[in-house]
């Protein structure tokens, strides 16, 4: 077999994995995951942060961090980094929070669709629609009555 035929071959088969239906929906899932994780990371950013840095009095996390170094003596993180080695914990507990929230919010969708899925078992099923024969008889049996 000839490295073109083999490769031709190996194309062919990746071409059927990727077309198999789980690794389009897991595509589709990776898509809309990392889009969620873009809104999320902006709710915490833009909006819940700021509330509780209003609330605690100006307090912003994301320039906490300890200097690892003597030679670090910036105030703000992005300095601070350039100066020498640091623990950023106030990243670390952003991320923390953002990881909350999304944890939280994928806690509410599932339990959202779980509800409307019990719903849907526990509804009754419609009753069956008579045979041809039983409306035939039905409609004697009314006849008759008059």
């Amino acid at each position: 077999m000839s490295v073109e035929e083999k490769g031709t071959r190996m194309l062919k088969e990746f071409r059927e994995f990727a077309m198999k239906g789980n690794v389009v929906d897991l595509a589709v899932g990776v898509i809309i995951g990392a889009a969620f994780g873009a809104i999320v990371t902006s709710l915490v950013g833009d909006i819940i942060m700021p509330i509780i840095g209003a609330a605690t009095g100006g307090l912003d996390f994301s320039n906490y961090f300890a200097p690892l170094s003597k030679a670090v003596t910036a105030t703000n993180l992005a300095d601070a980094k350039k100066q020498g080695a640091v623990l950023a914990y106030g990243s670390f507990l952003t991320l923390t929070i953002n990881f909350i929230i999304i944890a939280f919010v994928l806690f509410l969708v599932i339990r959202a669709m779980n509800t409307l899925k019990r719903k849907e078992e526990t509804k009754p099923a419609e009753p069956a629609k008579p045979s041809e024969e039983v409306v035939l008889l039905t409609e004697i049996r009314d006849l008759l009555k008059k």
